[in-house]
């Protein structure tokens, strides 16, 4: 009986246009960021703000990327953890050659080099799609990946082959390096995807937006309505690898302190495609929720046993997270194609028609 909408009347129509129109999804929203704003960092332990959700914000932001791609354009690309590899390395060279400038700034700008090397290999999108799109897009990610451990000015010609992040301040408060807390990188990391995804949001509402679900749906027809098919198919590339880069360079400088070329190799970009698939095509919150599964499943996995006095091998626990993925994967893609997203908008649907049959 709560979820109603009764006596909440529209007077405009941005109003009746709002991407929360009922009263309880924006008290729901803005609940949420209290939670993840104060409670959290408050309540939180460190494993779980620096192992749970850091890491979880970043794969969501490079999920959102994706799902920009696949989901709103209907563009396969299957190099997304490359065009992250391009931000980190990017974020990390801009940062050793200029080390007093403010290390945010590197990051946003690590994302713009990211999304011009998307643009890129984004140009054959015009002439082929589907799954020959995907094979070019899977040429980009074994072809960068080969220039972060081959081409030793990325990396300052470091003997390991790993880029390193040096100790980074912002208003006197250490954001990256060993002295940095894990409440001050989350703090960073959150503010950035909430921005970030603000942004997106009305991205894929608006104009913009429009056209790319008018190329998903149909290329042809949409380019007899006037859209032109390749700026709106560039710039798809752009803003996905633009979010992806944004995403690396988190990863690396936040969250990881260091990183080696295989950690933006294929199977970073297939799980990035496993969040989109079973958190909802074509659905930002469907990013998080793919992101929070993906995440948090070896994690349960791994908990549970000990809570029940077992012990289970960490080879075990990856192979029963493979087959649980995989298991999840073809549930969504057989019951729901629309993923976890789809199935929270029926449940919401239900809850407002309640106790009536929906």
């Amino acid at each position: 009986m709560f979820y109603r909408e009764v006596g909440q009347f529209k007077t405009s129509y941005a109003a009746d246009q709002a991407i929360f129109p009922i009263r309880q999804d924006r008290i729901g929203l803005a609940l949420i960021l209290l939670v993840a704003f104060v409670a959290i960092p408050l309540l939180g332990g460190e494993f779980l703000i620096a192992s749970v959700m850091i890491p979880f914000l970043i794969l969501a932001l490079a999920a959102i990327g994706l799902n920009i791609l696949i989901g709103y354009t209907g563009l396969i690309s299957l190099g997304t953890a490359a065009f992250m590899g391009v931000g980190a390395y990017a974020c990390y060279k801009l940062s050793t050659l200029f080390p007093q400038v403010n290390i945010l700034v590197w990051i946003l700008t690590s994302g713009f080099i990211a999304c011009a090397v998307g643009v890129v290999f984004g140009l054959p999108s015009l002439r082929i799609k589907g799954f020959y799109l995907a094979i070019a897009t899977l040429a980009a990610q074994f072809f960068l990946q080969w220039c972060f451990g081959r081409v030793g000015w990325l990396y300052n010609y470091n003997p390991s082959g790993a880029i390193e992040v040096p100790g980074h301040s912002l208003f006197g408060v250490a954001v990256t390096g060993p002295s940095a807390t894990p409440v001050t990188r989350y703090y960073v990391v959150l503010c950035i995807v909430v921005a970030m995804t603000w942004i997106a949001s009305n991205l894929v509402h608006g104009r913009i937006g429009r056209n790319w679900m008018a190329v998903r749906d149909m290329d042809i027809a949409a380019q007899l309505m006037g859209i032109r098919l390749l700026p709106a198919k560039l710039l798809a590339f752009a803003v996905s690898s633009f979010y992806a880069g944004v995403a690396g360079a988190l990863m690396v400088f936040i969250w990881l302190g260091a990183a080696e070329p295989e950690a933006f190799n294929i199977n970073l970009s297939f799980l990035l495609l496993f969040m989109v698939i079973i958190g909802g095509l074509g659905s930002l919150l469907g990013s998080f929720f793919g992101a929070a599964l993906i995440h948090i499943l070896p994690i349960i996995v791994r908990a549970a046993p000990n809570a029940l006095g077992l012990s289970v091998g960490s080879a075990t626990v990856e192979h029963l997270t493979y087959v649980i993925t995989g298991a999840l994967i073809i549930f969504f893609l057989i019951v729901e194609p629309h993923g976890l997203a789809r199935l929270w908008q029926i449940g919401k649907q239900k809850l407002r028609a309640w106790p009536f049959p929906y």
